[in-house]
């Protein structure tokens, strides 16, 4: 029987991270490059991605940068094909993390229903929805090629795609709530239970479903959420490295279709 330790070495691995310049992209980075992984950082920003690979990986050798718009079916296919030349035709790991989210400013997104956008909802659906299929399809291809037990596709959806917002926490603020996160967000915990289902035993697939990071967001918004979540508080980044450790890795080698909860308790309540 094997070790933790030899559950949770991904030596010699690759992982691919969509929305890796943020916050949690970066996060996740750093937890499997602990593991020994070699990383690729997908974001559509070259400038502040080579940014966040001197500043923050200090030009590290194992961690690599692939531009890309998200929204672009076209430029997913050809950064696909810069990753599958970067890792020789191999990938262990995809990281479906990127995401218009409730601080965006966009047109039509954090206003009042009525004033939501359908084109705004629509392009929010290609980016938090669409192009993570597209991602996993491609990159379900590698990993079918790849010779390891290692072979994960995870998922990064949200508490609102199973709860409804309480929208008196953003009275006062810029941020919002907008349909179309949560409605995104709930149709990727659905395409994880499909993939699960159809792209086993090969690949698993698993999601993570993130409450709130705390960000610097405005005080009145934090008293309220923090008062209505158990652990009372909102996470931090660090909060998220252990799961990807543990749905990445070996750890978790008999679990696919299934969705983590990390929210401090607030969807137990």
């Amino acid at each position: 029987m094997r070790t933790i330790k030899q559950l949770q070495d991904m030596s010699g691995y690759w992982a691919l991270i969509t929305g890796g310049a943020g916050h949690v992209g970066r996060t996740a980075a750093h937890a499997l490059l602990e593991l020994g992984a070699k990383v690729i950082l997908l974001d559509r920003d070259p400038r502040y991605l080579a940014r966040i690979h001197k500043e923050v990986f200090d030009e590290n050798a194992d961690v690599h940068c692939v531009c890309c718009e998200l929204s672009d079916e076209q430029a997913i296919y050809a950064a696909m094909k810069e990753v599958e030349a970067l890792t020789k035709g191999r990938l262990n790991v995809l990281i479906n993390n990127a995401a218009f989210v409730g601080t965006d400013k966009l047109t039509g997104w954090c206003v009042p229903f009525e004033k939501q956008s359908f084109d705004t909802f629509k392009a929010c659906l290609d980016v938090n929805l669409s192009a993570p299929f597209l991602l996993s399809q491609l990159a379900y291809e590698l990993m079918k090629q790849t010779e390891s037990p290692c072979r994960s596709i995870i998922n990064i959806s949200s508490i609102y795609a199973v709860v409804g917002p309480q929208m008196d926490m953003y009275a006062g603020t810029e941020m919002g709530n907008p349909a179309a996160y949560a409605a995104s967000k709930a149709g990727l915990m659905q395409l994880t239970n499909w993939m699960a289902a159809n792209v086993a035993p090969h690949v698993r697939v698993n999601n993570i479903v993130l409450g709130g990071i705390e960000r610097g967001q405005p005080q009145s918004f934090l008293d309220k959420y923090n008062s209505r979540v158990p652990m009372q508080r909102m996470a931090t980044e660090e909060d998220v490295k252990g799961a990807i450790a543990y749905l990445s890795s070996q750890l978790s080698n008999y679990m696919t279709g299934q969705s983590l909860y990390l929210d401090g308790g607030w969807t137990t309540i």
